[in-house]
């Protein structure tokens, strides 16, 4: 796998990978950032992705039952549950000067936002520009077990999300860049594709 990543930079990927670290970076929305990352959480990302880009703004305006309504009709497995999760996050409409104040983002956005666990905050701030994180999921965890590097765990407690994303950012360091960057090469290797 490093190998593999190593060669990769060498390719145009790495340029693609460069702009969409950017593109977090100059993230304007953190709200709707958030949105799209309480949508994902079990489902797909480029639904939410299509999602986030038809309601935009309007995560913060749409009454709960429209809202339901939208996500309902953009096929969303969870729509009930996923609508009531946004409406309910709107009291941190703010985010970004909330998570600013904050010694540990990552664990406030865990207790304070419902619906969010390690990997979602974890997702939400790296496409936010925080680059020390990068998100577990199946797709990693897999690639992660095929190297030898862990097992892949039957369930995910804190606990052990930490002690595997301690082995990721061991091998991040190894090859000398940050754990984002790192999870949007390894995503690429198992997808073929660069989302968020």
């Amino acid at each position: 796998m490093e190998k593999q990543i190593k060669r990769l930079r060498k390719t145009k990927i790495k340029n693609i990978i460069k702009k969409r670290l950017k593109e977090f970076e100059n993230q304007k929305n953190w709200f709707s950032e958030l949105c799209f990352c309480l949508l994902t959480a079990n489902w797909k990302a480029e639904q939410s992705i299509a999602i986030q880009n038809k309601l935009k703004n309007k995560f913060l305006t749409l009454p709960l039952n429209r809202l339901k309504q939208e996500l309902k009709q953009q096929g969303h497995r969870f729509w009930p549950q996923r609508a009531e999760r946004i409406c309910l996050a709107r009291k941190h409409k703010n985010i970004k000067s909330i998570l600013k104040k904050q010694k540990n983002p990552r664990e406030w956005l865990v207790k304070n936002i419902k619906g969010l666990g390690m990997k979602e905050a974890s997702h939400f701030l790296r496409n936010v520009g925080y680059k020390d994180y990068a998100i577990l999921d199946r797709h990693i965890l897999k690639l992660m077990a095929e190297h030898n590097y862990i097992r892949v765990p039957k369930s995910l407690t804190r606990k052990r999300y930490l002690e595997l994303e301690a082995i990721f950012n061991t091998i991040a360091d190894k090859l000398n860049m940050a754990p984002a960057e790192l999870d949007l090469y390894m995503w690429y290797i198992q997808t073929g594709k660069i989302l968020k």
